[in-house]
């Protein structure tokens, strides 16, 4: 069990706004004190170009940033050389489409992806399919927000080895729902073993112990601002195998990837991720990040998960209880994470979001840059309720209490 009210003080946005009940944390999380020290601290006393540098500057700053990228990746359950630093999951989705699908598909190969993924996770295939003659099938999403498994052994049937790449969120951010990552993984590896798959993992990596090699997926992307980390920093996990034998190349091209360079050749790095770096990295955010795993490391990830879980429980229960109110995505508690999302009734979800406002309660409306999704449903938009470590059933109560006033403004 985590001590919420102890946690909340280690966020000083809640000194400056007291009465805030912040429940958008799938669009970005608070950060603690520690992070936002680290920033600082590195500045102030590490500051330096890493790797080339041979005053003792350089090496302290270089020293931060690989100690940094060890505790990144030993709290995903990676290897250090598995970890390529990217400024977030759509850099690291795009990573995976210019510096492995762009070489390694052609013409009607297939990509799955499904209905409920974010656009980081559509655009960037839409691009590679135009790129390369591939093309890109959608698993498709039910009545009750999860995915229909019986259309992805169906697809992958029909498809078989031309199935080359799949490609899902682990939890979704404009449902919650919570998909089955190992057993889609089996069903993938049994249709072909040699199907690449990728996670985003941006809404999974704040709420669960995730263990890359566990997982048995080929890439896994995530952001370090929605879990506690800084903005502008985040990650690829790449399996070792596919950096060593070539076939996840580097995206981005210059000069901290080298090795040596000659005019007419260049030799990269031997280091597997340190050849993803094309230039100067954020060395005081990948700090900050480093800071963050930490910390969510000392609460304890299970804790972590059954702290976010019994809000997710209250959260439909309660809301639940508003007759004016939709819940999209699953009813049952064991199903989601991280969020609640939900319909009010003919009154536009802006609008309901600025009545909470006015509340002091921060929520998402709009499609959560997912337009399949709510073009699917119908919905012209919805609101999203998304938790964190720092948040209790006050919040919820807070934001029930402001919901039902809702009737009475717009009756």
């Amino acid at each position: 069990m985590l001590d919420n009210k102890k946690i909340k003080l280690d966020f000083p946005i809640f000194e400056s706004y007291p009465d805030l009940a912040y429940l958008d944390n799938a669009a970005t999380s608070q950060k603690p004190q520690v992070v936002i020290d680290a920033i600082g601290e590195y500045y102030r006393k590490y500051n330096a170009n890493i790797h080339r540098g041979v005053h003792h500057l350089s090496d302290e700053s270089t020293q931060v940033f690989e100690d940094s990228k060890k505790t990144v990746a030993e709290f995903f359950g990676a290897k250090v050389n598995e970890l390529i630093i990217t400024r977030n999951a759509t850099e690291a989705i795009n990573g995976v489409a210019y510096g492995w699908a762009l070489s390694n598909l052609k013409k009607d190969d297939l990509i799955l992806t499904t209905m409920m993924e974010h656009h980081a996770n559509i655009v960037p295939w839409q691009e590679i399919c135009q790129k390369t003659g591939c093309k890109l099938e959608f698993i498709k999403v039910d009545e009750n927000g999860k995915l229909d498994l019986a259309d992805l052994e169906a697809k992958l049937k029909t498809h078989g080895a031309k199935i080359k790449l799949i490609t899902l969120a682990h939890v979704s951010n404009a449902l919650g729902t919570i998909n089955p990552i190992e057993k889609i993984v089996k069903l993938a590896r049994k249709n072909n073993p040699q199907t690449r798959i990728l996670i985003d993992g941006a809404q999974s990596a704040p709420h669960l112990k995730i263990d890359f090699t566990k997982l048995g997926a080929d890439f896994y992307a995530f952001s370090g601002h929605k879990m506690l980390g800084p903005m502008g920093v985040g990650g690829l996990i790449v399996k070792a195998g596919l950096l060593k034998n070539g076939e996840m190349k580097p995206w981005l091209f210059g000069g901290g990837m080298i090795d040596s360079v000659a005019t007419a050749k260049t030799i990269f790095n031997e280091d597997l991720s340190e050849r993803f770096i094309a230039g100067t990295p954020d060395v005081a955010s990948i700090y900050g990040l480093a800071k963050a795993c930490q910390y969510l490391s000392k609460i304890g990830m299970k804790n972590v998960e059954e702290h976010d879980r019994k809000l997710v429980r209250y959260a439909l229960e309660k809301l639940g209880e508003i007759k004016e109110l939709e819940i999209v995505g699953p009813k049952n508690a064991s199903d989601r994470l991280g969020s609640v999302t939900f319909i009010y009734k003919n009154v536009h979800a802006h609008d309901v979001a600025q009545v909470l406002d006015k509340e002091n309660i921060a929520v998402r409306s709009g499609h959560h840059c997912a337009m399949p999704l709510h073009t699917q449903f119908d919905w012209q938009a919805t609101i999203r309720a998304s938790f964190n470590v720092y948040n209790d059933v006050n919040d919820i109560d807070k934001l029930v209490t402001a919901l039902r006033g809702v009737k009475t403004i717009f009756s």
